[in-house]
C-alpha cells in the first residue's frame, strides 16, 4: 500500500485547486478521478464561469473570490494559460426586488449592499442607463442593473487543465480513470480504497462534486442533493459585435421572484459562429451522476429559449449551435461545506458548490492545502461547517478558524 501525506479525490474544480496548492507546499499528495478531468461529467466544463467580487450570496465569500483572482494571475503566469477575463459584469432585476437566487430572498439589493460594504467598484443603473449602455439586452421601464467592472469570467476546463499540470510540475502523483470505492480511517489517518489499489494517507480530501454522497455516511450524504442543469449557445444575428468580450459584459437575468427565475450569460467568446452562452437553474427532481441524462433535448431548448431569451436578448434566435448539461450539488441553505468529518478528522469534506462556486475555487483549494499542513486556514472557512446544517438549531457550528 503506497502512503502519501494527503489524498485527494476527485480533480474538478476545487480538487485540482487543492491538489495544486498541496503539491506546491511539498505535501507528498495524490490526486485521484473516476474520469479524466478535465472532462464533461459533472460541474466544471462548459467552456466559462462567471466569477463577481460582490457576492449576493453573503459577505463571507468575498475574501475567497478577490484571493482567487490573485491566484488565478499567479496561475496564468506560472502556466502560461488565460484563464481570467474581466469583461464587467451586470446583473439585472425588477426595480421593485425581492427575487431570491442561491439562497438570498432578494439576491440583487444584497449584492448592492456587500458592494457597498467591501468598497467593491460598481454601478446602480435605472433602465435608461441599462438601455443605453448594454443595447444588446432588451430592459424595460420595470428593470434596474448592478453592473462591476472588475467581474468577468474564468475559463473552466482550462483552470482545472493549468492546476492539474503545475501540481504534477510541483510533485503530485495523479491517477486518472480510477474509481475511488471508500475512504476508511486507519490510526492516525485514512486508507481510500479504489478499483485499482490501496492508498494510505494522514489526510483525505473528498473533493467529489456530485459523487461526494456516495463517499459519506448516509446522514451526511443526504446533506447534498445534485440536480441537472442545461446550458445552451443561441445562434443570432451577431455581425454588429455587440456580443463580443470587449462590448458585452457576463450577465445574470433575474425576471421573477423564485430561484428558478433566473437566467445568465455570457459574451460570444468563439465569435458570432460560437453563439451566446445563457444557462438556467432548475431544482426540481435530484439525480445522480451515474444515472441522469446527459444529452438536451430540442424541447428543452425551446423553453429555454421561450422562457429565458426571447425578448430579452432580441438578436438571439432559437436555434442552439451547442447544448450542454451540467451537474450541481446543492446544499439545504445553498452554502459550501469545507470542514473535517465529524468522526473522522482525517477526512475533510470540501464542497463548495450549489451553482456558484466555481469563483471561489482556486482560494478554497489554498485554504484546504492550509487546513491540511498547518491545521488552519487564513480565510476564514468556519461558516461552512458542516455544523450548522446537521445541529438541530442550525447554528453555524464549531466557529473560528478551521
Amino acid at each position: 500500500m503506497q502512503g502519501y501525506e494527503a489524498v485527494v479525490v476527485g480533480l474538478g474544480a476545487t480538487g485540482s485547486a487543492a491538489v495544486y496548492q498541496l503539491a506546491q507546499a511539498g505535501v507528498r499528495v495524490l490526486g485521484i478521478d473516476r474520469l479524466a478531468p478535465p472532462h464533461t461529467y459533472g460541474s466544471s466544463h462548459g467552456d466559462t464561469r462567471i466569477t463577481r467580487l460582490a457576492i449576493g450570496e453573503g459577505d463571507v465569500y468575498v475574501p475567497f473570490v478577490r484571493r482567487s483572482h490573485e491566484l488565478w494571475r499567479e496561475i496564468e503566469v506560472d502556466s502560461g494559460a488565460g484563464l481570467l477575463h474581466q469583461v464587467g459584469g451586470v446583473v439585472i432585476s425588477p426595480v421593485a426586488g425581492g427575487a431570491a437566487m442561491h439562497g438570498s430572498d432578494d439576491f440583487f439589493s444584497a449584492t448592492v449592499d456587500i458592494a457597498r460594504r467591501h468598497g467593491v467598484d460598481h454601478e446602480v443603473l435605472d433602465a435608461g442607463q441599462l438601455a443605453d449602455r448594454f443595447p444588446q439586452f432588451g430592459v424595460g421601464a420595470e428593470h434596474a442593473g448592478y453592473f462591476e467592472p472588475d467581474a468577468g469570467f474564468v475559463m473552466a476546463e482550462a483552470a482545472v487543465r493549468a492546476q492539474l499540470d503545475l501540481a504534477v510540475r510541483h510533485g503530485a502523483q495523479l491517477r486518472r480513470d480510477e474509481r475511488v470505492l471508500d475512504v476508511l480511517p486507519s490510526g492516525d489517518g485514512v486508507v481510500v480504497r479504489t478499483d485499482r489499489g490501496r492508498y494510505g494517507a494522514g489526510t483525505a480530501v473528498l473533493a467529489a462534486g456530485p459523487w461526494l454522497p456516495e463517499l459519506i455516511d448516509p446522514d451526511l450524504g443526504g446533506l447534498f442533493t445534485v440536480y441537472r442543469q442545461v446550458v445552451n449557445w443561441f445562434a443570432g444575428d451577431l455581425a454588429d459585435g455587440s456580443f463580443e468580450p470587449d462590448r458585452c459584459p457576463v450577465f445574470i437575468w433575474q425576471f421573477g421572484p423564485g430561484e428558478e427565475d433566473v437566467c445568465y450569460g455570457f459574451p460570444a467568446i468563439d465569435g458570432p459562429g460560437g453563439g451566446v452562452k445563457v444557462g438556467t437553474e432548475h431544482y426540481g427532481s435530484p439525480v445522480t451522476p451515474d444515472t441522469v441524462r446527459r444529452e438536451v433535448l430540442p424541447s428543452e431548448v425551446e423553453q429555454t429559449y421561450h422562457r429565458c431569451v426571447a425578448g430579452r436578448l432580441p438578436a438571439l434566435r432559437a436555434a442552439a449551435v451547442r447544448s450542454v448539461s451540467c451537474l450541481y450539488t446543492v446544499t439545504p441553505d445553498f452554502g459550501f461545506v469545507v470542514d473535517r468529518h465529524p468522526l473522522h478528522h482525517g477526512v475533510i469534506v470540501a464542497s463548495p458548490c450549489s451553482g456558484h462556486g466555481f469563483k471561489h475555487s482556486a482560494a478554497v483549494g489554498e485554504s484546504i492545502a492550509q487546513l491540511v499542513t498547518t491545521g488552519t486556514s487564513t480565510l476564514d472557512l468556519s461558516p461552512f461547517a458542516l455544523g450548522r446544517l446537521t445541529s438541530p438549531a442550525g447554528g453555524s457550528g464549531s466557529g473560528g478558524r478551521r
